[in-house]
C-alpha cells in the first residue's frame, strides 16, 4: 500500500514509515506461513482491513510481532497530554477583544512555549493572534510567524521642504502612483531589480517554484492594510543615531511584506506542521509547529528568513523608485520586521522568538509604530522590557472587522473629511479607514515601559489598495 492509501484509511502521516514496514513485515510473515503456496498471503481487501482495525484498535495488537510498533505510536499519539501552560503579561487589557485572549491562552499550551507577552494592538488572527509574542524552545510555528512572513515598516527622510507638500501637492500624488502598485497578485509592468533576487532561491522548493513570482512582485505593495504615505516628522529633540536636528522633515512611510511567495511559504509549512500534529494536540490546529531539528523546520527556517531579506527589497526598491520620481534623496531613516522569529536568548536560554504583529524593541532598538490613515504613526527606541520579551505593538490595531466596516462606513465620504483636515488619500477602502483602529494615542500610553517615542509622524498624502482587499497578515 503506497502513501496516498494509507492516509485514506486512517494512518497519521508521522506513522507511515512504521505502517509500511508493519505491513512489509506481516505479508513476509504470513508467505512464510504459507510455504510459498500464497494459501496464507494478507493482500488487498483483507490487508487494508486489517490495517483498519490496527488503527482503530492499536491496544489489540501490542502482542502482534508485525504490529507492535505502529500499534505503540498510535497509543502514544492518542495519549492524553497534561501539563500546565506558561503565562502571559498583557499591555491594554481592556481595548482587547476575546478572541484575542483565546488564541493566546491556546498558544500558552505549545508544549515548547517558553515565554509569551501580549500587546495593546492585540485582536483575533490566524493561529496566534495579531499583537502575539511566542518563545519557543527548539521550534517554530508557521502560523505564529504569520501568512505575510516579514511584514515590514519602512520610513525614509527626505532632503526636501515640508512646504512642498502644500505647494506641490500633485508632484507627491504622481511619486505614489508611478513607484509602486497594490493589490492582490499585483506587479509592475517593467520588472524591477534587487541584489536579493541574485541569492539562493533553492532553500526550499516553494522559494524556487515561487523566485518568479516574487521577482515580478518586487517592488509591489499588498492590500488590506499595506500602505505608502508622505508625512510631516517632527523631532522634538536632536537624535544623534538617526543624525536629525530638531525640527520638520519630509518623510516616505511603507507597510508591506513578502507578498505572494511569502504567503506560499506559509501555506506550505503551516500545512506539513498541521499534518503532524498528534492527535492528544489536535485542538492547537493552525499553532502546528516544527521541530528545528528536522529537515522541514530547517527548510522553513531557511525559506522564512529569505523572505525577510526580500521582504526589505521590496520596500528599498519602492523607497528609492518614489524618492527618484519626485527627485529628493534619503537622508536617514528607520525600519524594522514585525510577522517573524527570531532566535534570541531570554532567561539565559536559547529560544525562537514569535513577533505576529509585534515590533521589536530590544534596549536601544528603533522601529516604526503607524497608526492609522488620520493618525499619527511613531518612530520609536525599544526599552527593552524583558517581560514583554523585548516587543512592543506593531500598530493601533483593528477594533472592527473589515466586514463590518465596509457596512458601516462610505468611502467617499470619509475621502472628503479627510480632504477637509488636510490629508489626501489617493486609493483605499472603507475597511481601511480611520474608524476601524484603536486610539493610536491610548495604545502608545499602554506601552510607555516597552518604549520611548522620538519623533511622530502626521500623514498627509496616502495610497492603499482600492479595492477593499483582505489584508495579507
Amino acid at each position: 500500500m503506497n502513501s496516498r492509501q494509507l492516509l485514506k484509511i486512517g494512518v497519521p502521516e508521522y506513522c507511515l514509515k512504521t505502517a509500511k514496514t508493519a505491513i512489509q513485515k506481516k505479508v513476509a510473515e504470513e508467505n512464510g506461513n504459507g510455504k510459498g503456496s500464497g494459501a496464507g498471503k494478507v493482500r488487498g481487501k483483507a490487508l487494508k482491513e486489517l490495517v483498519q482495525a490496527v488503527v482503530a484498535q492499536p491496544e489489540a495488537f501490542l502482542e502482534d510481532l508485525s504490529f507492535r510498533q505502529l500499534a505503540l505510536e498510535l497509543i502514544e499519539d492518542n495519549r492524553e497530554e497534561v501539563f500546565e501552560p506558561i503565562d502571559y503579561q498583557v499591555w491594554g487589557k481592556e481595548g482587547i477583544d476575546e478572541g484575542a485572549f483565546s488564541q493566546m491562552d491556546l498558544a500558552c499550551h505549545v508544549p515548547s512555549a517558553r515565554g509569551a507577552a501580549l500587546m495593546p494592538d492585540a485582536h483575533l488572527g490566524y493561529g496566534l493572534p495579531i499583537g502575539g509574542v511566542l518563545a519557543l524552545e527548539d521550534a517554530v510555528i508557521p502560523y505564529a510567524v504569520g501568512v505575510d512572513i516579514a511584514c515590514r515598516m519602512k520610513l525614509s527622510v527626505l532632503d526636501i521642504s515640508v512646504d512642498a507638500l502644500d505647494q506641490k501637492p500633485h508632484q507627491f500624488v504622481d511619486a505614489l502612483n508611478r513607484g509602486t502598485v497594490f493589490g492582490v497578485g499585483a506587479a509592475h509592468e517593467k520588472r524591477q531589480y534587487h541584489g536579493v533576487m541574485d541569492q539562493d532561491w533553492t532553500v526550499s522548493k516553494v522559494t524556487r517554484e515561487k523566485k518568479d513570482r516574487a521577482w515580478k512582485q518586487l517592488g509591489s505593495s499588498g492590500s488590506g492594510n499595506h500602505f505608502v504615505e508622505f508625512g510631516v516628522l517632527t523631532f522634538t529633540e536632536a537624535d544623534a543615531e538617526l543624525g536629525l536636528e530638531a525640527g520638520e522633515y519630509v518623510a516616505l512611510l511603507s507597510h508591506s511584506g513578502s507578498r505572494g511567495a511569502g504567503a506560499a511559504v506559509c501555506s506550505t509549512y503551516s500545512s506539513i506542521a498541521q499534518a503532524r500534529l498528534h492527535k492528544r494536540h489536535h485542538k492547537l490546529g493552525r499553532l502546528a509547529w516544527l521541530e528545528m531539528d528536522s529537515e522541514a523546520g530547517q527548510e522553513y527556517w531557511a525559506a522564512m528568513n529569505l523572505m525577510g531579506e526580500y521582504a526589505a527589497a521590496n520596500h528599498a526598491v519602492i523607497h528609492q523608485n518614489v524618492s527618484e520620481i519626485l527627485g529628493s534623496k534619503v537622508i536617514s531613516g528607520v525600519e524594522n520586521h514585525h510577522n517573524f522569529a527570531w532566535k534570541e536568548e531570554h532567561d539565559g536560554k536559547e529560544v525562537f522568538v514569535h513577533r505576529k504583529g509585534a515590533t521589536p524593541a530590544a534596549a536601544g532598538e528603533l522601529g516604526v509604530i503607524p497608526g492609522s490613515m488620520a493618525d499619527p504613526a511613531f518612530v520609536v527606541r525599544g526599552k527593552g522590557n524583558p517581560a514583554s520579551l523585548n516587543s512592543a505593538s506593531h500598530g493601533a490595531g483593528r477594533c472592527m472587522s473589515r466586514n463590518k466596516a465596509k457596512d458601516k462606513y462610505r468611502w467617499k465620504a470619509v475621502r472628503n473629511d479627510l480632504a477637509k483636515r488636510g490629508i489626501t488619500v489617493i486609493s483605499a477602502g472603507a475597511d481601511e479607514v480611520p474608524g476601524v483602529y484603536k486610539n493610536i494615542m491610548e495604545v502608545m500610553a499602554e506601552q510607555q515601559d516597552l518604549v520611548d517615542i522620538v519623533a511622530r509622524f502626521n500623514p498627509k498624502v496616502v495610497k492603499m489598495c482600492g479595492d477593499g482587499s483582505r489584508a495579507e497578515d
